[in-house]
């Protein structure tokens, strides 16, 4: 007798269907020519198909969709709600495969394959085309992008019950483990254990090629405007030049200064970003600039957010960000400090922490229902470090619903 092994998780058939069905229409409005979609990014075959899978994704404009596995495919098939799911060792057996399947690859009325570019090294690309030398391939990730952007209501459950619990973690869990003398090390390895214990699966994933997060961005006092590889306001140490994440053991949190954790929770796959601000020291030790400036962030926090609707234009958020933070003083250390500057105030995240839509010049769509975005506002002060806030927020008919807290002042241990 068969052995039925247990499954921790499948995303139904029917939340996969919604996904494939935005993707076609997308592929309608500005690929028309194209027969599908070949799919090779590992968080691409998951949003698509259910399964990290070890292998290829096809989307055909109509018929059945196809998942190949190099490796794993019993497990594709124990996790994936897709039909057909076959295994193959070369990409010259794609063909072959698909046709079989039921669903070619180019039907004789299509020209085209679309593919993300995004998800194949250039080698690889390369022994694709070698494989299909009589396709022509052509790039489908804005599809995808603006596919994910928009989140169906399986996915927002996830993201709104990981927003209340990272809540939970670094305003109510965390601070009662800070006190003035703990390395930015010693946060970070606390930081960890307090978001292990509300489920963290351990695993953050960036979408842009080549880009690591582990964690995310420890930084106590002048650390927070130390220059930065990562493209993000706040600045940090690190562990090592190897690997600059999480915190420095060498730098220590003083008396009445800032120690800013900007770090991601992630469940089932789904990320939420949220930034914390400790004060070491009473209320009354606070500086002037540094309560100003994160009153200030706060203020252009909660403006945007009242205008993260649909139909909102992101490039018009941004430049009443850059107003407010021009208007109140703080032009020239809003978003970072010098070189360590980011243009742009806010991101979308799901599956990524780097999503779109993007809270920036020259992102002039419209928003949507569904779209999940970070805002993260934050200063940096000479001499002092960086101050701020970052909370995620799901936009609504008529607003946005911040899904992870609603207290943003900064946290003082004494």
């Amino acid at each position: 007798m068969t052995k039925i092994l247990p499954v921790i998780e499948k995303v139904p058939a029917e939340e996969l269907a919604l996904r494939h069905a935005r993707c076609r229409k997308l592929l309608d409005q500005v690929m028309p020519g194209v027969s599908g979609m070949l799919i090779f990014s590992r968080i691409q075959l998951y949003y698509l198909t259910g399964t990290l899978a070890n292998g290829v994704f096809w989307l055909p404009k109509e018929g059945k969709p196809v998942l190949i596995a190099r490796h794993g495919v019993e497990r594709c098939r124990l996790e994936s709600s897709i039909e057909e799911i076959h295994a193959f060792r070369s990409f010259s057996d794609i063909e072959t495969i698909l046709s079989d399947a039921g669903t070619p690859l180019l039907p004789a009325e299509a020209a085209d394959v679309a593919v993300d570019f995004a998800g194949l090294t250039w080698q690889v690309g390369d022994l694709l085309r070698k494989k299909l030398p009589h396709i022509s391939f052509i790039p489908c990730d804005r599809v995808l992008t603006t596919a994910r952007a928009v989140k169906t209501e399986w996915e927002l459950k996830k993201l709104r019950l990981g927003g209340a619990r990272h809540h939970e973690a670094l305003y109510h869990d965390l601070p009662q483990h800070l006190h003035v003398g703990m390395t930015e090390r010693d946060v970070a390895h606390k930081s960890w254990e307090v978001f292990f214990a509300k489920g963290h699966c351990g695993m953050m994933r960036m979408n842009t090629f080549g880009e690591d997060i582990f964690l995310g961005h420890i930084a106590a006092g002048e650390s927070g405007n130390y220059p930065s590889h990562f493209n993000g306001p706040l600045g940090l140490i690190g562990e090592h030049p190897a690997t600059p994440f999480m915190g420095y053991a060498g730098k220590v949190w003083r008396e009445k200064s800032p120690l800013t954790v900007d770090i991601g929770f992630a469940l089932e796959g789904y990320h939420t970003d949220k930034t914390q601000v400790y004060w070491a020291g009473a209320q009354r030790s606070i500086p002037d600039v540094v309560r100003n400036a994160h009153d200030t962030c706060i203020e252009i926090q909660n403006t945007l957010a009242a205008e993260l609707r649909i139909g909102s234009i992101p490039s018009q958020l941004y430049a009443k960000a850059l107003k407010m933070a021009e208007k109140a003083g703080f032009e020239d250390g809003f978003m970072a400090l010098g070189a360590n500057k980011v243009k742009f105030v806010g991101h979308g995240i799901g599956l990524g922490i780097d999503e779109h839509p993007v809270i920036a010049k020259g992102f002039d769509e419209p928003l949507e229902k569904g779209n999940v975005i970070a805002l993260e506002p934050k200063i940096g002060i000479p001499g002092i470090g960086m101050v701020g806030v970052e909370n995620t927020f799901e936009v609504t008919d008529d607003a946005s619903v911040c899904l992870t807290g609603d207290s943003y002042e900064m946290i003082c241990i004494e």
